[in-house]
């Protein structure tokens, strides 16, 4: 079985890895590499796309040849970006070496300018981590899209189920609710004024553009996002994410993808459950409280939509599912050693998810603005 197929071209050199990188091949493995010619080489690229699956022990013979070719002043990078076992690997070698014995830390007063430029220098290391996560992500999606075994139709219909039918309950209260009390405190004002019809007006625009996809992120991220974070936080407390890498299996593709997927395909449903449940809302209380026909207030609410108002709101629901579950699971995907990391990390995980939902509202409300819909 051929494991190593390489190509030269002057001092530059590619090298494929296939076939099954695991325990059993290993000694043909290192047989084939070390026929690669390394001699007056440069740089060598690696491309290991067709490697199905690399387990943990073949991920140790590549890092082992990996340092023996560095080692020779040869500079190495990954087609494609390294696999997630090696990375696994080389985690596990990496030594912490910001704070050793007998080193003196100073005091956060001592040095303001010096913590102003470390957390600015963290900030931008976060923000380079969670742009890396999304690029992951979608890289990983658009691969799933192409083989039906690997988009996990069943995971994703389990997620659309989690995350928008047990959420019909909550979400179509809060939007009845909220409409309501908005539709009485609106007609207390417009009836001083003798424009009581215009209350239909508010309800039906203010619910379809924005109210109902609104409220209804704001649920989901509370609710949804919360137990991604929450339950793959604690996966890797467990160490199962890493059991993942370690067999070989891209947990991003495994993990994310299909609560990525399974949430956008929840939100526009539960958006629009929302839409109806606020526009009854709306139509009960004018009934009661401004003695309107129901009728009346189906002619009004007609007449006060505009073709795209539905769909303004509609639109952005996938937009906010995207956002709510990348939070999420980033979050997740950064829990380390213990449950009160867990608690915190998925806390982060609610806030950002909401801050990001209002963010994406507001430039969506300047972009629909500007473009006159």
């Amino acid at each position: 079985m051929e494991f190593v197929d390489s190509h030269r071209e002057g001092r530059q050199a590619q090298l494929a890895l296939k076939g099954r990188w695991v325990a059993v091949n290993i000694a043909d493995i290192q047989e084939q590499l070390a026929t690669v010619d390394l001699q007056g080489l440069a740089a060598l690229s690696i491309d290991a796309g067709l490697t199905e699956p690399l387990d943990l022990a073949g991920a140790w013979a590549l890092e082992d040849y990996l340092r023996g070719v560095e080692a020779q002043g040869i500079a190495v990078d990954f087609k494609g970006g390294a696999p997630g076992t090696l990375r696994v690997v080389r985690q596990a070698l990496a030594e912490d070496s910001s704070v050793h014995p007998g080193d003196s830390v100073a005091e956060p007063w001592a040095n303001p300018v010096h913590i102003i430029g470390v957390n600015a220098v963290e900030r931008v290391h976060h923000l380079a981590s969670g742009l890396s996560f999304v690029g992951h992500v979608a890289v990983s999606t658009l691969r799933a899209f192409g083989s039906l075994r690997r988009l996990r139709p069943i995971s994703i219909v389990r997620h659309v189920y989690d995350t928008g039918i047990t959420a019909l309950p909550i979400v179509s209260l809060i939007a009845f609710l909220i409409t309501v009390i908005i539709a009485y405190l609106s007609a207390t004002q417009l009836r001083n004024f003798g424009a009581d019809i215009f209350v239909v007006d508010l309800i039906t625009v203010g619910v379809l553009r924005e109210l109902g996809v609104l409220l209804t992120a704001i649920i989901i991220a509370g609710r949804s996002g919360s137990a991604f974070a929450a339950e793959i936080g604690a996966m890797r407390l467990n160490e199962e994410v890493d059991a993942l890498d370690a067999t070989g299996v891209d947990a991003i593709e495994t993990l994310i993808v299909p609560r990525v997927l399974g949430l956008v395909i929840a939100m526009p449903l539960l958006t629009v459950v929302a839409d109806l449940i606020g526009l009854a809302g709306g139509a009960l209380l004018c009934h009661s409280l401004l003695h309107m026909p129901i009728q009346q207030y189906i002619n009004r609410a007609e007449s006060a939509i505009a073709p795209t108002t539905f769909w303004v709101g509609i639109w952005k629901a996938p937009f906010f599912a995207v956002l709510i579950a990348l939070a999420g699971t980033y979050r997740g995907l950064q829990v380390r050693g213990s449950s009160r990391e867990l608690g915190r990390l998925t806390t982060v995980a609610v806030v950002q998810a909401i801050f990001l939902v209002l963010l994406a509202d507001a430039l969506f409300a300047v972009l629909f603005m500007e473009i006159d819909v």
